[in-house]
Order: structure tokens, then sequence, then C-alpha cells
């Protein structure tokens, strides 16, 4: 991010939005607000972040570099989280910054930033409007982890796979929530997590586990009918 600049409607008059990237890392990180409409497209996890060592939650919608095995029947993703919104663009105070590097911006392809009067195009509104959610969110999803951390629930999780090529993978880093630890806590600390609304998260977590399985039966389905 050498090449940040404040977004500006004189200076990018001219400047367009590509696509979000078509090779995506597969985590990716999401406020709790997001995750009603994850957990029905994909597992929902924690990581770390590598400089802090902080957990994160976030989306597995791949097990490799550039693979989507979230979409729908009709080609398209069945969950778009606000980081790909958003990609190419950062809060900078009550600003928004953009990096000149990232390749989601060009000058004569994709979509306008701002239209004929400088005003912000519909694409624009929509990043705006994701990196609001992220913003707003942050402070919720923090608490919520912190809330697990403090009752001991948050767990590794082991992730191997084999699949019909004979490839296997494994995934490391990653962590869930304890089912185990959940049905072990006194009365008043599930009075608490379910009070705040926390509990109801845990399990959506839990729950959303069942789409590795689903995920890696498609990624086998694909290597059945390469296209």
């Amino acid at each position: 991010m050498d090449q940040m600049e404040l977004l500006n409607s004189e200076v990018h008059a001219t400047l367009r939005m590509r696509p979000s990237a078509q090779n995506p890392g597969p985590f990716v990180r999401l406020v709790i607000s997001e995750f009603p409409a994850a957990a029905v497209a994909c597992p929902l996890l924690f990581s770390k972040h590598p400089e802090t060592g902080a957990f994160y939650a976030g989306a597995l919608r791949g097990f490799k570099i550039g693979e989507s095995l979230t979409d729908s029947p009709d080609g398209l993703p069945a969950f778009r989280p606000l980081e790909a919104i958003r990609e190419g663009f950062f809060a900078s105070g009550e600003n928004i910054a953009i990096d000149r590097a990232s390749g989601r911006f060009a000058t004569e392809e994709g979509e306008a930033l701002f239209d004929a009067q400088g005003a912000p195009t519909a694409a624009l509104q929509a990043v705006q409007k994701a990196l609001g959610r992220l913003m707003a969110g942050a402070e919720a999803t923090d608490a919520f982890i912190a809330d697990l951390l403090a009752h001991r629930l948050i767990e590794p999780i082991d992730i191997a796979l084999n699949f019909d090529d004979g490839e296997r993978l494994r995934l490391d880093g990653l962590y869930t929530v304890s089912l185990d630890a959940l049905g072990e806590l006194d009365d008043a600390a599930a009075i608490s997590l379910f009070r705040s609304g926390h509990m109801q998260w845990a399990y959506a977590m839990i729950g959303s586990l069942q789409h590795i399985a689903l995920m890696a039966r498609r990624r086998n389905e694909r290597l059945a009918s390469p296209v």
C-alpha cells in the first residue's frame, strides 16, 4: 500500500473500478453483521492476525487461493463479503483512501467512481456502504471474540481433506467454537452469552461447519467434470 491517496472527485474524476479480485485468498475477514448471510453459504471460523496474534472472524470460501466453492446454482457467489466489495479502498479518518497500486483501478475499463457532476456513482456508494459497515461492526465483533475467549470457548479445528484426484489438503491456523465447552458453561455464563446475543452467533459458527464437507464434495464434482 505504498501508493495510498485520499479519494478526490477532481483528482480521480476519470478513475474507474474493476470488479474485485478474481483470485482472492480463501479465508476472508468478516464482521458480525455478516454472519447471517455468510453462515448459510460457507464455514465461519477464526484465525489469528500474523502480526499481532489477535483473533479475527472470517469465512472460508475455498481451500486454495483463487478457488471459490460457495457458488450458487446460477454460478454467482452465494455470499459476497464486505472485504471483497471494498477491495482497494480504505477508511482514513473521515475520508476514503485508495491504493493506486491495486489492480482494482484503471482509467479505461470498469465502472466510474464519480459522475459528470463529481458525485459518487452507485459503484462507489456500494464501497462507501461496505466500509461503513466494516467500521461499524468492528467493535461488536471484537466484543464477541473477547467474550468467547473469556469463557475459553475458542479451540483449534483440524481440517484435513482427501480428494478424488489424490490431492491431500490440510488447513492450519483455523479455530472454531467448542461445542463441548459451550455445554459445560454454568448458568450465569450461559445467560450472559444469551443476553448479549453472542450465544446465537456461537451456534451459527458451529452450524456453519457443515459447509466444509459440502465444499469438499463440490470440489470433487468439479474435478470429475472440468470446465
